[in-house]
C-alpha cells in the first residue's frame, strides 16, 4: 500500500476510535477529509523509486514483479534517480498467474537511452519513451514560449513530415502530475498525418511558472494554459485545431473546449483516459484508500467553499461539480473519441461511456480490452495509432 493510502487508512482507524467522543470524532473527520482533499490537488513532482533490477542479461532485465512490471506490452525505466533510461519490451518469464507480486518478471530490453542498466532500484516509466522528440523519434522540434496568465509556459513545436503539411495543428496536453514525455507516444501518427504538434507545459509542472497558490484546480484553472496554446496555434498559421488529452489533461481540454473564445475553431478532439467527472474519480480514489463516503464528500465542500480557503492554502476554489461532464453533457458540442480501458485502475472508464451515450454521434468511445491506466498505446501501438489515425482522418 502507497504511503499515501497507509496514512489515510491511519486516519480512518483513528476516526473510528474516537467514536465515543462527538467533538474530537467531528475533528478526526474533519482533519481526513481536509487531508484528502488536500492531497487531491497538490503536485506529486518527487517520484521515488519503485522496483528493482535483480539481475541483467544479454538483451534482457529481471525486475521484482509487481502489477506494473509484470503488464502486458512496452514501458520504461528509469535509472540513478531519473538521470538514466531504459525502454523494455514483452514479458519473457513472469510469476504464476494469481502472484503478481511473488517473485521476480524477466523482460526484453529495447534500448537504453541513457545511463548504465545495473541492478538495484529504478522507477517504473509508463510513458515508454523519455525526453525530447528528438531523442525519442529523431523528430527535429522548436522549443518555443506560450505565454498565459501564469508566465511563459516552455512548449515544444513539431512541424508534420515534409509534403504532408494540412495545415491543421494538434494540442497535446499531458495528465496530472505527469510531463510532456507523456505525450510523445502520439507524435509519431501526428506527424506522419502533417499535423503541427503542439506540447506545451501547464501551471505547476517542474520547469513552468507556478499558480498563485502552487496547487491544482482539476481543468478549473489549467484550462487557460491550454487556451493560451490555442492562441498560439492560431495567431502562427494553424488553419483548424486538435486538442489530444491524457487523464486530468482531458479533464482540462473539456474545460477549455467549454470556455476558450477560440474554440470553435477546434476539429477533432482524442482524449485518452481522460477525467470526464472527478467526482467519480474522488469516490474511486477513496475507496481504494478506505476512506469513508462521508469523508469524500466533506472533502468536496472543503475544496468547493470559500471559507476554507485557507485551511487547503488555495486561491480559489475548486467546485468538483463543474467537472462533471455527464451531468454537463449538453454542453459539449465537439466530435470526440475516447479511448480508456476497461481495467483502468485509476480513472474509471464508466462517465467515458456515459458521455458518449448521453451524446450519441458526437462522442465515440472505444473501451480497450486490458490496460492500466493511459497505458493502452504501450499493449498495442498499432491499434491505438490506427483508432487515432481513423477518427482523425
Amino acid at each position: 500500500m502507497s504511503p499515501e493510502a497507509t496514512a489515510a487508512r491511519r486516519a480512518v482507524v483513528v476516526s473510528a476510535g474516537v467514536a465515543g467522543g462527538a467533538a474530537l470524532g467531528g475533528a478526526v473527520s474533519m482533519g481526513t477529509a481536509t487531508y484528502f482533499a488536500h492531497k487531491i490537488i497538490t503536485p506529486e513532482h518527487e517520484k521515488k523509486d519503485d522496483t528493482t533490477i535483480v539481475e541483467v542479461g544479454e538483451g534482457t532485465v529481471t525486475l521484482r514483479a509487481s502489477p506494473e512490471t509484470t503488464s502486458a506490452g512496452r514501458y520504461g525505466l528509469w535509472l540513478d534517480k531519473g538521470t538514466g533510461h531504459a525502454r523494455l519490451g514483452a514479458v519473457l518469464e513472469a510469476p504464476p498467474a494469481g502472484a503478481p507480486r511473488k517473485g521476480v518478471v524477466t523482460r526484453e530490453v529495447l534500448g537504453v537511452d541513457k545511463g548504465v542498466l545495473a541492478p538495484g532500484p529504478a522507477r517504473w516509466n509508463k510513458y515508454f519513451y523519455c525526453g525530447t522528440p528528438l531523442s525519442a523519434h529523431g523528430l527535429e522540434h522548436e522549443d518555443v514560449l506560450v505565454t498565459s496568465d501564469v508566465g511563459d509556459l516552455p512548449t515544444w513545436r513539431v512541424p508534420p513530415a515534409p509534403g504532408t503539411e494540412t495545415g491543421d495543428w494538434a494540442i497535446l496536453v499531458h495528465g496530472r502530475s505527469a510531463m510532456r514525455e507523456e505525450t510523445l507516444r502520439a507524435v509519431p501518427v501526428l506527424h506522419r498525418m502533417g499535423y503541427t504538434s503542439l506540447i506545451p507545459m501547464y501551471r505547476n509542472d517542474i520547469g513552468a511558472p507556478p499558480s498563485a497558490d502552487g496547487r491544482y484546480s482539476l481543468g478549473l484553472s489549467e484550462w487557460r494554459d491550454v487556451d493560451a496554446a490555442m492562441r498560439y496555434a492560431l495567431a502562427h498559421g494553424a488553419r483548424r485545431l486538435v486538442m489530444v488529452g491524457w487523464s486530468m489533461g482531458g479533464a482540462i481540454v473539456l474545460q477549455a473546449l467549454n470556455r476558450s473564445d477560440v474554440a470553435h475553431r477546434v476539429h477533432r478532439v482524442v482524449l485518452n483516459g481522460p477525467v470526464i467527472d472527478w467526482g467519480s474519480v474522488l469516490a474511486h480514489q477513496a475507496d481504494l484508500h478506505f476512506i469513508p463516503r462521508p469523508i469524500d464528500h466533506l472533502a468536496r465542500s472543503l475544496l468547493r467553499s470559500k471559507a476554507s480557503r485557507h485551511l487547503l492554502r488555495i486561491s480559489e476554489p475548486v467546485d468538483v461539480a463543474a467537472t462533471n461532464w455527464v451531468d454537463r453533457a449538453d454542453e459539449v458540442s465537439h466530435r470526440m473519441f475516447i479511448i480508456h480501458s476497461a481495467t483502468d485502475e485509476t480513472v474509471p472508464f464508466g462517465p467515458s461511456q456515459d458521455l458518449a451515450r448521453r451524446r450519441p454521434g458526437l462522442v465515440h468511445t472505444f473501451v480497450w480490452p486490458r490496460a492500466r491506466h493511459c497505458q493502452e498505446w504501450n499493449t498495442n501501438p498499432g491499434l491505438w495509432e490506427d483508432l487515432v489515425a481513423s477518427f482523425l482522418r
